[in-house]
């Protein structure tokens, strides 16, 4: 803007500087003139010439009564003339013209004008004052009676006042006056000035003048004429480019602006209407798709808008590059951004545009209705507009996905206070109540699915919002008439979701409304599948609600459904489903076996107290407490006998929980087990003891465990071709001295010969009488016999 003022004002001394250079050779080629009459002349004597006494008699004479032959009525008075002396400056003033002339009246003119004159054509004397009505009226006059000179000094005067803001003026006068020297100086002031004169400036010229200025002076005068409010030119205009109409009503000038646009802009009802009347075009787009109707709302203009809905626009009209209706452009004015009365024009607008068949179904390039813009802005006047429209589909959805109704349960807050402003940012989140004048109430009041399932997850809203961790829009839903049992595309449940997510108020609604917590996934939902999931959570399906809120570990969640389940037990309310404890998920894991693994022992005892099965068996088998010994997850074995785990249950195999914690080597399981009485005589399936079986994988400490238990280090069992021997016996045969040693101090029978089985089995071993001692002496065991000797064997028997 600077740069342009500079570039202007630089213009302007430039014509100055011209105006210079042309007086300067004006004033050498005056002075060469005159230094050649005064060579010619008698320099000297000079003063005495008669024509330069005539000129001094002639300038004594003014207003002098002497050799008087004429009255001049200047204003109210009458001044002496000389017919001579006004015949020798004009023709106008000739001898023959005033020859039966007594008096001139000069009374129509300004009295200090015409006296300034006549002092003038008497001495030629001219104060230029920095007057510009002054010395305009003294052009005008001089241009009257013929006085060139006059004429031609006014005009250098007036030049030197021109300025942007009076150069209109001087332009007229000076095309009046037929001055072309002032009229092209001021025609360089307005060319450089163009832009900057206002329609004031040109409120005095006639319609014929300024429309050969406009002309003359831009290749768009029918915008210039508008832009200066002259209604008159514009007339001008049409008459005489009628032949070219409407073709040229509908021409861009250089900024890309259309007449008829520049009317609106301008609120020149008139001009306007005369443009419609003689076809200009009310939809014409610019290069971006932009029509008339489409500037008038980007601007807040509502008179345009009005006046071009009146007239028949396209109210359908979508913008090139973001497909945008005016309906979408009324909807998108924000109340953050906007006053209200603002707010409250647009409303209007919109209600014309419907009125005149809008349709505010269309979608622009992001799938999204005027609905969905509205609310994204929080436009209530025109979302209310909107909501009264018949032909309104709450149902379609942007390209996310997203229905109105998804849009607005994005500002849905929950509040202990009716009065809560629905449209502040930050929810409040103490209290239950919903604002039922929120954009989401008024939709559903209209009949908006609170459903909507997504076409390619199959989420419900409640879902999504459940998933996204919006539990305030998630609970309005839920309250709101929301499918509670909605299953996606995975099985996946709301209460699923809740659940995941870690919802506990919602996940009490969902409960009280009615959802199933018994529903189980079809298939491992995406979150499980990209290694985002907690490990007990990733790639299972067949979970219960419950089941994803342990995998999940929201403690708080599992404490709410236990809490729904021992209410419902007692509640004559029967929506509320029982939750089945005994279902497994796809790991073949109850919920109680999931809390487990997860180390969430305390969850484990809540489910325990709800009613779970503690002595469950798996698909192949096993109870959790084998699963656990399995584990070797001593954590869970010993939860799990402290909690009266059945000890006797044997799995498919046939082994017993004291088997299992012997392989796994796990010492404090084995002493639970044995100190809630479990059997330690029973053997495994190659008839090995427990006892053996922990001597064998030199597990002392377990053995030591069992020994203290009341075990029985002796344990006959079958031998060699079917006899009956000890621990002892096998351990020294099979040449295991530390096992031996280990019974021998665990107080077994140091004594007793192998024997006959029970139906006289055995060969020469049954029969032989060999005591521990004589086998571990055939043998070489020295430190079995020590030890023997220490413990008290018999050294005589044979």
């Amino acid at each position: 803007c600077l740069a342009e003022e500079v570039a202007k004002l630089e213009k302007h001394l430039m014509l100055l500087r011209q105006e210079y250079v042309k007086l300067q050779k004006k004033l050498v080629d005056t002075e060469r003139r005159c230094n050649l009459l005064a060579v010619e002349t008698n320099q000297d004597n000079a003063s005495d010439t008669f024509i330069s006494r005539l000129l001094a008699i002639v300038a004594e004479l003014y207003q002098q009564e002497q050799y008087s032959d004429l009255k001049i009525k200047v204003g109210d008075k009458h001044i002496n003339a000389h017919k001579f002396v006004l015949a020798a400056r004009s023709d106008t003033w000739s001898l023959a013209n005033l020859a039966s002339t007594e008096e001139l009246d000069l009374s129509d003119a300004d009295p200090e004008v015409t006296m300034a004159m006549l002092r003038w054509i008497y001495t030629d004397e001219l104060e230029l004052r920095e007057d510009d009505i002054f010395l305009t009226e003294l052009m005008k006059l001089a241009n009257k009676f013929q006085l060139q000179l006059l004429r031609e000094r006014c005009e250098k005067g007036v030049m030197s006042l021109v300025n942007v803001r009076n150069c209109i003026r001087f332009y007229q006068t000076a095309e009046e006056l037929s001055a072309s020297t002032l009229l092209n100086y001021c025609a360089e002031i307005i060319a450089s000035h163009w832009d900057d004169l206002r329609k004031e400036d040109f409120s005095s010229m006639s319609a014929q003048l300024l429309y050969k200025m406009f002309k003359s002076k831009t290749e768009y005068p029918l915008h210039k004429a508008i832009k200066v409010e002259r209604e008159d030119v514009v007339f001008l205009y049409l008459i005489e480019m009628d032949s070219q109409l409407p073709g040229k009503l509908n021409e861009l000038d250089h900024n890309g602006d259309l007449a008829l646009d520049l009317a609106l802009a301008q609120r020149l009802e008139s001009i306007a209407t005369t443009l419609v009347n003689h076809k200009a075009d009310v939809d014409r787009a610019d290069k971006r798709g932009w029509s008339l109707l489409h500037k008038a709302i980007q601007r807040g203009d509502k008179f345009a808008a009005n006046f071009l809905i009146k007239n028949g626009a396209r109210v359908n009209a979508a913008t090139l590059g973001d497909q945008e209706t005016p309906l979408h452009l009324v909807a998108s004015y924000s109340p953050k951004k906007h006053s209200p009365d603002v707010m409250a024009e647009m409303a209007q607008i919109a209600q014309s545009l419907l009125q005149a068949g809008a349709n505010p179904n269309m979608q622009d390039n992001k799938g999204r209705t005027p609905l969905h813009v509205s609310i994204v802005v929080r436009n209530e006047p025109v979302f209310s507009q909107l909501l009264q429209c018949k032909q309104l589909d709450l149902e379609l959805k942007d390209h996310e996905g997203s229905t109105a109704l998804w849009l607005a349960v994005q500002y849905i807050t929950v509040s202990s206070d009716q009065s809560v402003n629905p449209f502040e940012d930050a929810p409040v989140v103490n209290g239950t109540s919903f604002d039922e004048n929120s954009f989401a109430a008024r939709l559903i009041q209209r009949g908006s699915n609170t459903d909507a399932p997504d076409t390619l997850t199959g989420n419900c809203l409640l879902q999504r919002a459940a998933g996204t961790g919006n539990e305030a829009a998630s609970l309005f839903l839920a309250t709101h008439g929301a499918k509670v049992n909605h299953q996606n595309k995975w099985g996946e449940t709301p209460l699923h979701t809740a659940c995941r997510h870690g919802l506990a108020n919602l996940t009490a609604e969902l409960l009280q409304q009615g959802a199933n917590p018994n529903i189980q996934t079809a298939e491992a939902v995406p979150g499980q599948k990209d290694g985002s999931a907690p490990p007990s959570a990733e790639n299972v399906h067949l979970q219960t609600p419950l089941h994803m809120a342990i995998a999940y570990n929201h403690p708080d969640v599992v404490s709410v459904i236990l809490e729904q389940k021992a209410n419902a037990l007692h509640a004559t309310n029967n929506l509320q489903i029982i939750p089945d404890f005994s279902l497994k998920d796809s790991r073949d894991q109850t919920v109680l076996g999931l809390a487990l693994w997860t180390g969430m022992h305390t969850i484990a005892a809540q489910l325990l107290g709800s009613g779970a099965s503690i002595n469950d068996t798996m698909s192949d088998g096993q109870t959790l407490l084998h699963m656990a010994i399995q584990r070797q997850d001593s954590k869970s074995a010993l939860f799990l006998l402290e909690h009266q785990a059945d000890i006797n249950v044997r799995t498919q195999d046939g082994e017993t929980a004291l088997q299992l914690a012997i392989q796994n080597q796990l010492p404090l399981v084995v002493d639970a087990i044995c100190t809630r009485g479990a059997d330690m005589s029973v053997p495994d399936e190659k008839g090995n003891p427990p006892l053996w079986l922990a001597l064998e994988n030199n597990l002392e400490d377990i053995a030591s465990t069992l020994v203290r238990h009341g075990c029985d280090a002796t344990c006959w069992g079958p031998g060699p071709s079917g006899c009956s021997q000890t621990l002892l016996h096998r351990a020294i045969d099979e040449n295991s001295e530390q096992i031996a040693c280990f019974l021998i101090r665990s107080g077994c029978d140091v004594n007793s010969p192998r024997k006959p089985g029970l139906n006289g089995e055995g060969e020469e071993e049954a029969h032989d009488g060999q005591s521990p001692l004589h086998l571990a002496a055939c043998w070489g065991l020295e430190e079995v016999i020590q030890c023997l000797l220490e413990f008290g064997a018999n050294v005589n028997a044979q």
